[in-house]
């Protein structure tokens, strides 16, 4: 029987993780690629040297039909979902370019959009991916390293000491929507709610739940609705493409990191200041009308502008985190804290 052959490309330099094999002559024709099918839009492709004999298979299909048409080759494999599609090879600057394609994706608008390069919260990220992911993201155009291990819940994960801060269960339409009927998807998004942050990326749009054909498009999104009232803290997130769900992915990770260190070390632009109490107020404030060497007076008088601000903070009085304080919290601050007689008039307040 024919076979479609699917397997990690050998060569871990390349952009193109994927080596696929079309059943076409005696040996078949090998191609490098980015994807294993092309779900959300066109994949590009491009010949692989040799097909070497110890690969690491990832998926076997059986093949209904395999014929080249001019310069295209139609594909048909022998399962019920993603089964047809097409190779598509052409010239472009003197150079052999092929794309792979469905029929789906061959009338999908592309998203007139690229995806950016900066670094997500600031650094470059250890994402975990669960081992049983089977074509996993590998963040190439992200800065981030991966690791393939075991994850409780979701399919990529961020970890501190070894316990999962963040984790995002990534699903194609068409897995969201048997999640959902067989009513697997509570369970899911159970464990995923038991996680500080988890989320739930889908590689299409909303719109496209509302095409369904093979199941009534009511019952998707009230099922979907349901989910999400009753797991508000996992948010399932419609991203469009596979490109952008890997990104808003990167981006979620990346976020929760910084909140998790933020919440454990604290914020180092209010771990400065003290706590209301935690320092002496003190006895001799100078009114802001005496102008000296300060706006608030004589330096041996001023209160600290920590003091101020931690005041105004416990009092419902709006400040910035740093900075200057504006001349009404002073006024406010030197009226609940009047200078004592005998004080005030060293001070030249009188």
């Amino acid at each position: 029987m024919l076979e479609f052959v699917i397997a990690r490309n050998p060569d871990e330099g390349s952009s193109l993780p994927y080596l696929i094999r079309l059943p076409l002559g005696p040996r078949g024709v090998a191609l490098k690629t980015r994807e294993t099918w092309p779900r959300t839009a066109k994949v590009y492709c491009h010949r692989a040297d040799e097909w070497p004999d110890d690969l690491d298979v990832l998926d076997r299909i059986p093949v209904r039909s395999c014929v080249r048409r001019g310069a295209a080759v139609d594909l048909v494999l022998d399962r019920a979902r993603e089964h047809r599609s097409q190779f598509v090879f052409t010239q472009a600057r003197g150079r052999e370019v092929i794309f792979w394609q469905s029929a789906r994706t061959a009338k999908q608008a592309r998203p007139a959009v690229s995806v950016p390069t900066a670094r997500a919260a600031g650094r470059v990220l250890e994402i975990v991916v669960d081992s049983h992911e089977r074509y996993a993201w590998n963040f190439a155009g992200q800065q981030a390293t991966t690791a393939r291990r075991a994850l409780p819940a979701g399919d990529y994960a961020v970890e501190v000491d070894g316990s999962v801060i963040a984790s995002v269960e990534r699903k194609s339409l068409t897995d969201l929507v048997s999640t959902l009927t067989s009513g697997k998807l509570r369970y899911l998004l159970a464990d995923l709610a038991t996680l500080p942050r988890a989320a739930l990326a889908v590689e299409d749009r909303w719109s496209s739940v509302f095409k369904l054909d093979r199941v009534r498009p009511a019952v998707v999104a009230d099922g979907l609705a349901e989910a999400q009232v009753r797991f508000p803290t996992v948010p399932i997130v419609f991203c469009e493409t596979r490109q952008l769900a890997q990104e808003w992915t990167y981006r979620f990770l990346g976020a929760a990191l910084a909140q998790h260190h933020e919440d454990t070390h604290g914020d180092r632009r209010t771990a400065e200041l003290p706590e209301p109490g935690e320092v002496p107020l003190p006895t001799a404030p100078v009114h802001p009308s005496v102008r000296t060497t300060s706006p608030v007076g004589p330096t041996a008088h001023r209160p600290p502008v920590a003091v101020v601000r931690a005041w105004a903070l416990a009092n419902g009085i709006g400040v910035s985190d740093r900075g200057r304080l504006r001349p009404e919290v002073w006024d406010r601050y030197l009226a609940a804290h009047p200078v004592p007689s005998d004080e005030a008039g060293d001070a030249g307040v009188g």
